[in-house]
């Protein structure tokens, strides 16, 4: 059963009531066996979070520990592979070789090669020479690969199907693979030096008649991806054709792998998270918010916040520039924050636009010139909408020539702001960055200092000539 919040915290109560972990007297007790029961029922993701509070909020990683020891050695694997990286690394430094070897066994290749590369060296060489020589190979190969690449979050359970098998030969295939397979409902056909050269659903295979060659019956034009392709554009392929898989291949055409749909949302999520706190200024983060350190969350913020402390020096010395203008018309000073906030409010939602569109691949730098054309237009409505709405005001506090000045700046610096925050992911794309640098406070940061400079630059220009 699923876990709500009330139920995980049950459950983590009953684990810390038990008897210590070490009291072999109690290994039998009812309440032991009452909690084993439960456990049975829970799915394993909700048993991963219970054992991540475990460890987070009460410190319990000996009650962590014998919560795994509960459970069946494959259950067990399953569950260690649900908590973050750091959590794992805290269990297996208390288990035994043995142990972390048992867990490794039944644990899917990707997440093996994950937990492997979290080992210190000599750990992880302890434990490979007691592999047998098939496994050990496996592993290393599947951990080699470049951290996020396709090569990185396959698996290689997969089912393939060698060229020339019968439909009935190539069920037996399926019976025999099926239980450490990530996947059956896709199966790959293979060549005899293993280069894929089809592919067909578990469907298929179950509604042709018995002694159909599957070569006969693949689909050969087979969607694949590199194995040192981007993570990213293998989760955008995922989700554009809607695959259950994607077949990763080497050089030489040869499988390797398979990354599924829920690895490829996991990517997903990253990647999103990651371009929000860019988009916010803030680096990226290797942990949770909540498992993160002080120090992490102080380093990863303040470098741009310091930065951005000395791009505003820019707007004070604008203001500074203008200072005869600014004391023959100290209305002009009441509009300023409003100005330069609505140009960066404005600026902050084209380039939020912008980024998300190119992180879907909905545009690209050859959409510029349209898109500019589209922001001009939109740009140049909204900055008439906001200056109609303040003239009013400008009329009350200063007069008719304040109220023109206000509302032509409104104008120029939600037009200036839009068309920066559009162009800048471009800029960025076009010197091969992340387009998601053009964060809300960098965009609104040069917006506040060029607005100054706009703002009483047409203010000095009408109020001399109304003089």
């Amino acid at each position: 059963m699923a876990l709500n919040d009330n139920t995980l915290e049950a459950v983590k109560n009953d684990l810390l009531a038990l008897p210590a972990a070490h009291d072999a007297a109690a290994t039998d007790t009812p309440d032991r066996e009452a909690v084993v029961e439960r456990l049975s029922e829970i799915r394993s993701p909700d048993i991963g979070e219970v054992i991540e509070t475990l460890i987070e909020d009460d410190n319990a990683l000996d009650v962590a520990i014998a919560t795994l020891d509960m459970l069946e050695t494959d259950r067990a694997a399953n569950v260690l592979g649900y908590l973050p990286g750091d959590y794992q690394l805290q269990v297996v430094g208390e288990l035994s070789d043995n142990r972390v070897l048992t867990l490794l066994e039944e644990m899917g290749s990707d997440e093996r090669a994950d937990l492997f590369n979290l080992l210190d060296e000599d750990r992880g060489e302890a434990l490979l020479r007691r592999m047998a020589r098939e496994e050990r190979e496996e592993l290393k190969r599947m951990s080699s690969y470049e951290e996020g690449t396709a090569g990185a979050i396959m698996t290689s359970d997969y089912v393939a199907i060698a060229s020339g098998m019968t439909v009935s030969q190539a069920l037996m295939r399926v019976r025999q693979t099926a239980p450490d397979a990530e996947t059956v409902y896709q199966l790959y056909i293979l060549s005899d030096n293993g280069r894929l050269i089809g592919t067909m659903s578990l469907r298929m295979l179950m509604v042709t008649p018995p002694g159909v060659l599957v070569d006969d019956i693949m689909i050969k034009d087979v969607i694949n991806a590199a194995v040192d392709e981007l993570q990213e554009e293998v989760a955008r392929i995922v989700a554009r054709y809607d695959l259950i898989a994607l077949p990763i291949i080497d050089v030489g055409n040869r499988m390797v792998g398979i990354v599924t749909h829920d690895d490829a949302m996991d990517v997903v999520e990253s990647e999103a998270t990651e371009d929000i706190h860019k988009g916010m200024s803030i680096g990226q983060l290797e942990e949770g918010i909540g498992r993160v350190s002080l120090w992490t969350l102080y380093r990863k913020r303040v470098m741009w916040l310091v930065l951005l402390v000395f791009a505003n020096l820019f707007s004070g010395a604008g203001i500074a520039y203008f200072e005869d203008t600014i004391a023959a018309q100290v209305a002009l000073v009441f509009f300023l924050p409003l100005l330069i906030g609505s140009g960066g409010n404005a600026g902050a939602q084209a380039a939020t636009l912008m980024v998300r569109g190119m992180a879907t691949g909905d545009v690209g730098v050859k959409d510029w010139s349209k898109l500019l054309g589209r922001e001009l237009l939109v740009a140049g409505s909204l900055g008439l909408t906001m200056a109609i709405a303040v003239a009013p005001i400008g009329i009350m506090r200063g007069g008719d020539a304040v109220a023109f000045v206000v509302a032509t700046s409104m104008v120029t610096i939600v037009l200036f702001g839009s068309l920066l925050g559009m162009c800048l992911p471009f800029v960025l794309e076009r010197f091969k960055l992340d387009p998601a640098t053009a964060s809300a406070p960098l965009v609104t940061t040069l917006i506040d200092a060029s607005g100054v400079v706009i703002y009483f630059s047409i203010a000095t220009a009408v109020l001399t000539n109304v003089g």
